[in-house]
């Protein structure tokens, strides 16, 4: 038997049982033919495979277009973030410190991407237990900002 090349799995397999079905009429007993209802089920049943096959095939397409799609909603929101977080450049913002355990307020000087997100760099004066005050700077998650100080 030759090769048919640019096949697809499915349709080698239809080939291959069109193939063997033939061969089989060809060779049976003329005495005791091939059952008509054998025969009627073993073309359902791979009528069913084959479906089965076109099934999969099109949830395959189905999920690599979500996962386009997440990608592009994902893209998406990405610029949307960037976007926002270059608008707040040189602006005061507002945020909670959990390690000085206070609310700060300050200055947004720069933007980072911290683990595929932006993050703020903010210069904010910390008051010291002692009340001795340093200016720091934070890294600040746009979800972590508590308020925009307003432009008068």
């Amino acid at each position: 038997m030759t090769s048919l090349s640019g096949l697809t799995s499915s349709d080698q397999q239809q080939l291959d049982f069109m193939k063997l079905l033939v061969t089989e009429l060809q060779n049976q007993n003329p005495l005791e033919p091939l059952d008509n209802k054998d025969m009627a089920a073993q073309l359902a049943q791979f009528t069913q495979l084959s479906l089965s096959e076109d099934m999969n095939s099109n949830i395959s397409e189905m999920n690599a277009t979500m996962d386009k799609l997440n990608t592009s909603f994902h893209g998406a929101m990405l610029v949307a973030e960037l976007d926002y977080a270059k608008s707040l450049l040189d602006k005061e913002v507002a945020f909670y410190s959990g390690f000085h355990e206070q609310y700060l307020s300050g200055n947004v000087e720069a933007i980072n991407i911290v683990d595929g997100q932006p993050s703020l760099n903010v210069r904010a004066t910390v008051t010291h237990p002692d009340l001795s005050q340093e200016e720091m700077e934070f890294p600040v998650k746009l979800s972590e900002i508590t308020a925009i100080k307003s432009e008068e």
